[in-house]
């Protein structure tokens, strides 16, 4: 009997360290293959039209446009297409963009690499059923939206601020570059309308992110 054929990959990314990753994370994996990979909007469109891959991963951030429109457009064309859209940011509204743009699957791009090849494997049986991590989270918080809206990762740092944990400590924690640590830091001081650690925290208790019991 022949082998199963490998499932084919398309790779959208304008960092080709992300793509090496991703690359490495599929091969790894040993049911995919990665076809091609791409670093913009017209290069993708442009890739999927010649190797018609069973899987599509994209960044919503591209040079020339929103991997958004790649999704919607392959799904036009594909509506088997396997969609998966990583996005640095992964609140609500992005997660949201991605289901309406046709979607299979939402990763945040600080996730481990094995979570974009279950996000993939997801996409290839269910193209049509959209996977996110805080999927029901977000339904609620659309349904009755109050307060700040954070990402799943933006809580997780939340609480580790609370424990009294350090850019550091938590980047070591959470597994996460420094740099990355300081963006969602910086994303909660504005989204918390605070300017330090300390009036962060309290703005959380205020609004029922956190109880008092806490923070260290």
């Amino acid at each position: 009997m022949a082998a199963e054929q490998p499932t084919t990959v398309l790779l959208v990314d304008d960092h080709d360290l992300i793509r090496q990753g991703l690359r490495r994370a599929f091969e790894r994996a040993g049911d995919f293959t990665v076809v091609g990979e791409a670093g913009s909007v017209a290069e993708a469109l442009a890739c999927a039209t010649r190797h018609q891959p069973d899987v599509v991963v994209i960044d919503v951030r591209l040079p020339d446009g929103s991997g958004l429109d790649v999704a919607r457009e392959l799904r036009r064309q594909r509506p088997d297409v396997g969609i998966v859209v990583l996005t640095m940011y992964a609140g609500d509204e992005q997660l949201f963009g991605a289901l309406e743009a046709g979607a299979s699957a939402f990763v945040a791009k600080d996730a481990p690499a094995e979570d974009v090849v279950s996000a993939a494997r997801h996409a290839l049986v269910s193209p049509r059923s959209f996977s996110a991590a805080d999927l029901a989270g977000a339904m609620r918080r659309r349904m009755n939206p109050s307060g700040p809206q954070l990402t799943p990762r933006e809580r997780e740092v939340l609480q580790l601020m609370a424990d009294g944990l350090g850019v550091s400590a938590i980047a070591r924690q959470l597994f996460i570059s420094e740099s990355t640590t300081k963006t969602h830091v910086s994303k909660l001081y504005e989204k918390l309308g605070a300017a330090n650690r300390a009036q962060a925290l309290m703005a959380a208790i205020r609004l029922g992110l956190l109880e008092p019991d806490d923070v260290s």
